[in-house]
């Protein structure tokens, strides 16, 4: 029986990451880790709530095949810098500690377009750390997906990203070439190429967006 764990299933890509794996018979059995009240009832989904304030309170639940790690925020949603760091990047790298050592397969993660360890913007920055800390944790297949500016309806409206989403739709035409990768996706089709990659074995651990386009494009067949 294989078991996908899903980290962040209310967000704007995990919520149809969610639904994908829901209606696929891949995976028997979902564990869906969230902090509030949801309002789903079937034998396929177990749901864990935890405030991810102490992790080792997850030790024994962490446990399956593939881990979907989609949890992230805003400097304007966490304006402590303490919390804002504890979100991006000590949780999604302890978490992928702990799966590690409970011998989960597969980890993906996230990202962003950017991210480098080594830039002095502070969102970039931290996904950059994360992306250096998985890496050393040598999964068996390790994705990280680096999303360009994603397109589609958050449940909490950002009104700098929806005006973004409305320049950035605009213009799309204009990223060919090497510049592609930063044409903006459908947070649909990031969810769908991440259920390509769980399929199949690919060489890369690093998913830019025009890579994650492409591999959209596949994902019915695999269903």
């Amino acid at each position: 029986m294989k078991t996908a764990l899903i980290f962040g299933s209310s967000g704007l890509v995990g919520n149809h990451l969610f639904d994908y794996i829901f209606n696929d018979n891949y995976y028997q059995k979902i564990k869906l880790f969230v902090r509030s009240n949801i309002n789903i009832k079937d034998s396929k989904v177990e749901i864990i709530y935890d405030d991810f304030k102490n992790l080792d309170n997850l030790k024994n639940t962490i446990i399956g095949d593939d881990c979907f790690f989609c949890i992230g925020t805003t400097k304007k949603d966490t304006p402590n810098k303490k919390e804002y760091r504890r979100v991006e990047y000590d949780i999604p790298v302890n978490i992928a500690r702990i799966a590690k050592k409970n011998s989960i397969n597969s980890f993906f993660y996230i990202s962003s377009i950017g991210a480098n360890s080594s830039v002095s913007n502070s969102y970039l920055r931290n996904k950059g750390q994360v992306e250096d800390e998985l890496v050393k944790l040598n999964f068996t297949k390790l994705a990280i997906l680096r999303p360009s500016l994603l397109l589609g309806n958050r449940k909490s409206f950002r009104l700098g990203e929806r005006i973004a989403q409305l320049i950035m739709t605009k213009i799309s035409i204009i990223f060919t070439g090497k510049i592609k990768k930063f044409k903006p996706i459908k947070a649909t089709d990031v969810a769908k190429a991440i259920i390509n990659i769980t399929k199949n074995n690919y060489k890369i651990k690093f998913f830019e967006s025009d890579k994650l386009l492409e591999l959209s494009k596949k994902w019915k067949a695999l269903i």
